[in-house]
């Protein structure tokens, strides 16, 4: 045991060990009942016990053993009270012995992951499933990224765990070719937890960020299914993004726009093998979602080398996005290609035929709108959207950023400085 000097290090040390294991955990827990609701309430508890105890014993040398045998604990008692007391200890002792190393084949995640993508759940709800139970992301965070109300979204939710529970899904890794199709909700509630991370500016170096968790399952992925493009595309992707973390934020954390960034702070090595992932994913012949998106990172990586943005290949490679997975930010993106290769007055029409009542409360539509109208000469129009997107920023840095924006274009006399370029690629 070690004893931490404050309540706070206890505080700091269980929430580490909740996010850098959570879905672990979980996944441990649910393994033989397939309850995942019940598996979450016993961790909880056990959470809260861990509160209550570690400040006096002291933070045990295995807090993950200690929470499992917490939570096990609990579920046994549950057991006991729905009068199974008789099967409870063989069982409770089965379960210890399942709490030992499985061998370095997989992480217990990913069956979890897999196990949530299943083709008996409503396909509109894995992704989400698996981000909250697997990566431990709240009901709400989940909600706004997918753009749908909060409560609705714990609805499906709960839906979803007894969906899991009552029909017994078998957990473990599907059989080879049942997995291309619960690949795409694995693959998309990976990047969904990287872009979590990522907003919340988690470090690669710090363990338990959500972007090198996200990172180390798809590294896991690609290793599980090496035939697959998309995984590699995926990892890809991440790495390009992950590559300019250090250059997002200058010396005094203000935001840097990616056009603007000091190239010198990209990690070549992470570059290298995004380029060398995406060219070897290329060789399949597929071209799918997150490839076509690694390959836009790809084209912006370039600029610096050649000096200029190759808006026509942009181009085309968001028209190939919105063929193969057509969405909001790619029509965006896309938008804001058009805008910048001299027809601002085209990507607006493209902004506006996407349906308010799913943009009204997106800051990148309105980041994007504001930039679209500063180039078509709306001047009045891009400095209403600007206030619309900061009153939609949580991240202080980028608030500060827009808010800049907003003064320069509150403040233009006559036309707008049409050279100044807004980055929809926060």
């Amino acid at each position: 045991m070690t004893t931490p000097s404050t309540i706070e290090g206890v505080d700091r040390a269980a929430e580490r060990v909740a996010r850098s294991s959570y879905g672990k955990l979980i996944a441990i827990l649910t393994r033989r009942d397939k309850d995942i609701a019940a598996a979450e309430d016993a961790l909880s508890e056990a959470l809260v016990a861990a509160l209550q105890r570690w400040p006096v014993d002291g933070v045990p040398n295995n807090p993950e053993a200690w929470l499992i045998t917490a939570a096990r604990n609990r579920l046994k008692n549950r057991a006991r009270a729905h009068g199974i007391q008789r099967a409870a200890e063989p069982e409770i002792q089965r379960r210890l012995d399942e709490l030992a190393p499985h061998g370095d084949q997989f992480d217990e995640r990913l069956s979890l992951m897999f196990l949530c993508a299943h083709p008996a759940i409503d396909i509109a709800v894995r992704t989400p499933l698996i981000l909250q139970v697997v990566l431990g992301i709240d009901a709400g965070r989940i909600a706004r990224a997918f753009l749908v109300e909060p409560t609705a979204m714990s609805q499906r939710l709960v839906r979803a765990k007894a969906r899991i529970r009552d029909a017994g899904l078998r957990y473990a890794l599907p059989e080879a070719g049942d997995m291309p199709e619960r690949l795409g909700a694995v693959l998309d509630a990976i990047y969904a937890a990287f872009g979590q991370g990522w907003d919340r500016l988690d470090g690669l170096d710090t363990p338990d960020a959500l972007t090198g968790e996200a990172i180390w399952l798809a590294r896991l992925i690609v290793q599980l299914m090496p035939d697959q493009p998309e995984p590699k595309g995926l990892l890809a992707l991440m790495l390009y993004c992950a590559a300019r973390q250090t250059a997002r934020r200058d010396g005094k954390g203000r935001f840097v726009p990616l056009d603007q960034q000091d190239p010198r702070l990209w990690d070549r090595n992470l570059i290298i093998e995004a380029e060398g992932l995406l060219m070897t994913a290329a060789r399949a012949g597929t071209f799918g979602r997150f490839q076509c998106e690694a390959a836009i990172q790809s084209v912006h990586i370039q600029r610096p080398i050649t000096g200029a943005l190759n808006l026509a290949a942009l181009r085309t490679i968001y028209d190939l996005l919105i063929d193969r997975a057509d969405s909001i930010a790619a029509r965006i993106g896309r938008a804001v290609v058009i805008a910048e290769a001299g027809d601002p007055t085209a990507a607006l029409a493209e902004l506006d035929t996407l349906p308010l009542a799913r943009v009204r409360a997106h800051q990148p539509w309105w980041v994007a709108r504001s930039h679209v109208s500063a180039l078509a000469g709306l001047r009045d129009d891009a400095v209403a959207s600007i206030q619309e997107a900061i009153a939609l920023t949580e991240d202080e840095a980028v608030r500060a950023h827009l808010i800049e924006r907003h003064e320069r274009l509150a403040g233009a006399a006559g036309s707008l400085d049409a050279n100044h370029r807004t980055d929809t690629a926060i």
